[in-house]
């Protein structure tokens, strides 16, 4: 997107915002005609998930219907108005045109058959909702064969092939949905930017029925005055706005020492990676495209929260880092500070485990977490992302959102040779920028006191074990593996292992021993593991004399790679 056009230009402006090359045509086509999509199946699911309480079981058939039609019409719509398909022709889009007038009659027919058969059952509860979608579908249906029409024309004419039809537009990196949020389980003051009535309708529908308090603004300049005069706790943004652009106010929030630290979340149909990009750069928490899905959206929100919470613990520092580095450099460290505070804290009981990170100083890939899976099984991981930089930690923040919430179809968590499979058929290296990642994953039994491990191409854990302190014996846990994302068919197997009276499990990325020595040599795998077999583990922090010792290997505290390290016993 052009950096010097004002950001509060307004969605009938759109062709100045995204320029006349093809992919922006596109993209205007598809940002129009998902804008109504995204209201109809908004409040399709609204009615699907208040069916029973409301008592619209009878009409809940046909409100299926119409919440299928309109998935097939954005399905067809991300299909052919895509820059990356490449059997376009005036013909496909005419055709498209045609297609969702069809089906767009179809929801209409069922919202008024579905608003008659509310009449007849005295029931009118569901009446606006209804009312929404046909609404929404009328405008579709009349909008888009003239949108469309007019792009088969302009692709009919020599301009799209003279502005650069074979647009090379990174693929989008897969958001993972995280953990559902049940209604009233949750608080929080939330801030709902929109122009769009519709839309603010529905995501306060959504949200209040989550347990947050919900206030609206449907510009800008609404949103910065109620900012200021009351406390909000996240903000939903939406990117595309009269008046004020979403970027120009994300700009103004982070900018208000008062204000920056509110969790900004963007909203747009827009597909627009490099707005996307300057959007978390400039502060954002994350980024949500409509339509909406309802598990993500609650997931994403709160996520946010939670490092909102953590992040007013910690606000002097945090301060004093922002005002001590450059622009760019406050920005990593604000990514490596989200990082952080999705990591997990330490146990003591009949699982004591304890860790320490100390990212390098480019943004890193590596991430960890454990947790009990039941009252007998407890969970460990490490992973690290074979690149630095905001994508390297987009990626590990996504796995690890996929874990905490134990979002794996079908995936016993008992299991971790199950869990990287399905972790490898999800996070395949194409849709992730190219990016792939190693791991080591275990699940400890306390009754059996066996220890089940899997790896992808991770340095092997070291276990250090036996039946007393004295005659302890060490173990490199390790299995065969390729990284994760790199190869769909790849197959994970387990190895088990025990866990004598004496036990310490030792789970590290590879920055924890990869270090040149002061005397240029290389402190090796070996070398690591026999300082953790001989050192003391009777210091109460055995971990700070680790840090020390390879401290003293590198002559300084700064490491050129993220350094991470997991320490585990079991009673």
């Amino acid at each position: 997107m052009d950096k010097n056009v004002p950001e509060h230009s307004a969605p009938g402006q759109l062709d100045r915002l995204v320029g006349e090359t093809w992919a922006g045509r596109l993209g205007r086509v598809r940002h129009d005609l998902r804008n109504p999509l995204s209201e109809i199946l908004g409040f399709a699911e609204i009615l699907q998930e208040e069916a029973s309480e409301r008592g619209l079981q009878p009409i809940l058939p046909g409100v299926n219907t119409m919440h299928q039609t309109a998935s097939r019409i954005f399905a067809e719509v991300n299909h052919w108005l895509s820059p990356d398909t490449t059997a376009q022709s005036p013909q496909d889009f005419q055709e498209l045109g045609q297609t969702i007038q069809k089906l767009s009659e179809r929801i209409i027919a069922s919202a008024e058959s579905l608003s008659e058969k509310c009449d007849e059952l005295q029931n009118n509860s569901a009446g606006d909702d209804l009312l929404r979608i046909e609404g929404a579908a009328r405008r579709l249906r009349d909008s888009a064969p003239a949108m469309l029409q007019e792009l088969a024309l302009w692709f009919q004419t020599s301009a799209a092939n003279s502005q650069g039809v074979a647009l090379d537009v990174p693929a989008r990196a897969r958001l993972t949905p995280e953990i559902q949020t049940e209604p009233g389980t949750v608080s929080g003051s939330l801030l709902v930017v929109d122009d769009n009535e519709s839309n603010r309708a529905l995501l306060a529908r959504r949200l209040r029925r989550q347990g947050y308090t919900v206030s609206l603004a449907e510009n800008g300049r609404q949103a910065l005055e109620k900012l200021r005069a009351r406390r909000f706790d996240l903000v939903l943004l939406d990117v595309i706005m009269p008046e004020m652009g979403g970027y120009h106010v994300l700009e103004r929030i982070k900018a208000d020492p008062v204000l920056r630290h509110i969790p900004v979340i963007m909203i747009s149909a827009l597909d627009d990676l490099d707005m996307l990009a300057r959007c978390i750069q400039k502060g954002a928490e994350d980024y949500l495209a409509k339509p909406f899905d309802a598990v993500l959206l609650g997931a994403r929100i709160g996520s946010s929260l939670e490092k909102k919470r953590l992040h007013d613990q910690e606000e002097r520092t945090y301060r004093a880092l922002v005002e001590s580095q450059a622009h760019l450099a406050a920005e990593l460290a604000e990514a490596v500070s989200y990082v952080k505070s999705l990591l997990p804290k330490p146990l003591r009981g009949d699982m004591n485990a304890d860790w320490r990170f100390i990212p390098s100083n480019q943004l890193g890939g590596d991430a960890f977490g454990y947790w009990w899976l039941d009252d007998q099984h407890f969970a460990v991981y490490l992973l690290d992302v074979c690149s630095h930089g905001v994508g390297a930690a987009l990626l590990s923040i996504s796995v690890m959102n996929a874990l905490r919430s134990q979002n794996l179809p079908g995936v016993d968590f008992r299991d971790p040779a199950e869990v990287l499979t399905a972790l490898n058929r999800a996070f395949p290296m194409e849709s992730q920028n190219n990016l792939y990642f190693t791991m080591w994953f275990g699940v400890a039994n306390k009754d059996t006191r066996r220890l089940k491990f899997s790896t992808a191409g991770h340095p092997p854990a070291v276990l250090i074990t036996g039946p007393e302190t004295s005659s302890r014996k060490v173990e490199k846990l390790k299995t065969s593996g390729v990284p994760i994302g790199t190869f769909s068919e790849s197959i994970y197997k387990n190895q088990e292992t025990m866990l004598y009276p004496f036990n310490r499990l030792f789970v590290f990325s590879d920055g924890a021993y990869e270090i040149v020595r002061q005397d240029g040599s290389m402190l090796t795998l070996e070398d690591f593991a026999q300082h953790l077999a001989g050192r003391s583990f009777d210091a109460a922090d055995s971990l700070h004399s680790t840090l020390g010792f390879l401290e003293n290997a590198r002559g300084t505290t700064f490491f050129e790679d993220d350094l991470a390290l997991i320490e585990i016993s079991l009673k």
